[in-house]
C-alpha cells in the first residue's frame, strides 16, 4: 500500500513518463486493427486505414486515465 501511495505522489509531482515507441506503436496498431474490422473496406487500402487513422486525431490527455494515467481520446472529424 505505501509503495503504492508514493508512486501516486511521484507520478503527481514529476508528471507522467514519456510514452515508450513499443507502446505508442502497439496503440496505433490495434487501432488500425479496430479500424480495419469495423469497416471492412479499409482492409485491402494501407492508404486508406493510414488516412483513417490521422483523421480520428488522437489526443493525449495526462493524468486522464485510471489512477491518473495518460489517457488517449479520438477527437471525430469536423466534417461529419
Amino acid at each position: 500500500m505505501g509503495a503504492g501511495l508514493i508512486d501516486f505522489f511521484r507520478r503527481k509531482l514529476v508528471g507522467e513518463p514519456p510514452l515508450h515507441p513499443i507502446d505508442r506503436r502497439a496503440a496505433k496498431h490495434y487501432v488500425k486493427q479496430r479500424l480495419a474490422h469495423i469497416f471492412p473496406e479499409l482492409r485491402n487500402d494501407p492508404e486508406a486505414l493510414e488516412k483513417a487513422y490521422r483523421e480520428l486525431d488522437l489526443e493525449p490527455r495526462p493524468g486522464s486515465g485510471r489512477g491518473g494515467e495518460m489517457l488517449f481520446e479520438a477527437i471525430l472529424p469536423r466534417d461529419l
